[in-house]
């Protein structure tokens, strides 16, 4: 097997409560497929969260607990979860730490919520929930109807839907890394 410049990237995603499934799990194991190791921080550490399509999460670490310098980028999966989350003053914090880094910031759906109340978004070219539109606008991001968006470190995926073209833009941006 050919070296992959995904090996041992460290990828922090969150979850709690009502996360969208496929949206956490898709680009999770496809992370892990390709030699990524991906953690999942909660409120809570070893804490089994339920999505809204009752598949179970369990959470590796609790998110008061992350050190943002042993991580490579964040996945910001969509689902209900994301509007809970962003109000966690160390989520945001994590978040603007690996946009002022330059590392990877990947949103699907109502992820994107988190990149908005982090204010990460600011002249960038993304996408999102139908949604979030209006949000993603007013925070000063340059809103696209398309599959996935990438602009520099930043990936942006619409829907469930859209996670085949959401997992390769995380791919061509880590590669980039």
């Amino acid at each position: 097997m050919p070296s992959s410049p995904i090996i041992d990237r460290r990828i922090l995603m969150f979850v709690d409560d009502i996360y969208e499934d496929l949206e956490l799990w898709y680009p999770k194991y496809r992370l892990q497929e390709a030699g990524a190791k991906v953690t999942l921080a909660g409120p809570r550490a070893g804490t089994r969260y339920t999505g809204k399509h009752g598949y179970p999460a369990t959470s590796d670490l609790a998110i008061g607990e992350v050190e943002a310098q042993n991580f490579d980028g964040v996945v910001l999966a969509g689902g209900f979860a994301p509007d809970k989350l962003r109000r966690d003053e160390k989520v945001k914090d994590l978040v603007r730490h690996f946009h002022q880094r330059r590392q990877l910031v990947a949103a699907i759906c109502h992820g994107g919520w988190i990149a908005i109340s982090a204010g990460v978004y600011s002249g960038v070219k993304v996408t999102g929930s139908p949604g979030i539109k209006d949000d993603l606008i007013n925070a000063g991001a340059l809103w696209m109807d398309a599959e996935v968006v990438v602009d520099r470190h930043f990936v942006s995926s619409r829907k469930p839907d859209d996670l085949p073209a959401f997992c390769r833009g995380i791919f061509q941006v880590l590669a980039a890394q």
